[in-house]
């Protein structure tokens, strides 16, 4: 019987997996050091890492401050409710199955033709209880029962850039929407140099929750250069000592700011509603040279 081309593969002979997906060409490009270990890329961006053989291994600096979240959301190993908007390779729903066995999660990836290889080229676990659905994160969002969730992610981009339907007070209320009480919700943002569209993104979260943190490396949040953010929002109070901790710790340092002196960054900016929104900023070329 011929084996399948997953099966046959070995860190000496792994190659590139190239193909057009809805948002671009994806790339899937072996890592040399892990036999078993992927970084996908859409349109030369570089948007996620999963190691099959360890998929609680987080290398992407965004990544692991996210994991930070799911890990502090509920006391170790307990299962949870979780809902992914953006799927990418599936690393975060991955990294959930793994280290809270029993997590009940749906990942919202828009995404087909990208979900479809992922699913081929990098199979999740079968015991994992993951349900994917190939809709726009908001429409998926809307189909999720009222106060489900222990912890909703958004990591959505299209073209480097967050749909602007994504960032209104409107969506956040969709958020809350599912979210139990306590529940958090965690956002992926990017933005460079004067960032507006970050200062209006927390102004956004703060007229939703009552409390907020963000988790950014010092120089994005001095605006030195583009680069991620991680956006923390719950009813309760955010575990934000363990947070400090841990980001503090990562390969690449990570500062949480919080409570005045987080909406004292914000520097007077407004909410942003469905009527005004306008996606994130485009990275600049030089960010993924």
């Amino acid at each position: 019987m011929a084996r399948s081309r997953s099966s046959r593969r070995t860190a000496a002979t792994v190659e590139p997996v190239v193909e057009p997906v809805d948002g671009g060409l994806a790339e899937l490009i072996p890592d040399r050091e892990r036999a078993r270990a992927w970084t996908l890329l859409i349109d030369g961006a570089p948007q996620s890492h999963v190691d099959l053989d360890d998929p609680a291994r987080l290398t992407f600096e965004y990544q692991r401050r996210l994991g930070h979240v799911i890990d502090l959301v509920a006391p170790p190993g307990k299962p949870v409710h979780a809902v992914h908007l953006g799927g990418g390779a599936l690393t975060l729903a991955r990294y959930t199955a793994a280290t809270r066995p029993r997590s009940t999660q749906q990942v919202v990836e828009r995404d087909a033709a990208l979900v479809q290889l992922v699913r081929r080229e990098l199979p999740l676990d079968p015991n994992a209880r993951i349900r994917v659905r190939a809709v726009d994160a908001r429409e998926g969002l809307g189909k999720v029962l009222d106060g489900w969730a222990d912890l909703v992610i958004a990591d959505v981009f299209s073209g480097a850039r967050t749909p602007a339907h994504l960032t209104s007070t409107e969506f956040l209320d969709e958020v809350r929407r599912t979210l139990r009480p306590g529940g958090v919700y965690a956002a992926n943002l990017a933005d460079g140099p004067p960032l507006a569209h970050l200062r209006g993104q927390i102004a956004t979260a703060a007229a939703r929750f009552e409390h907020l943190a963000l988790v950014a490396d010092p120089t994005v949040l001095r605006g030195k250069r583009f680069g991620n953010a991680v956006l923390v929002a719950s009813d309760t109070a955010l575990p934000i000592a363990e947070l400090t901790r841990r980001a503090a710790s990562d390969p690449h340092p990570g500062r949480v700011e919080h409570g005045r002196a987080l909406l004292d960054f914000t520097g007077g900016a407004a909410p942003v509603t469905d009527a005004a929104a306008v996606a994130s900023p485009a990275p600049p070329p030089s960010v993924f040279r």
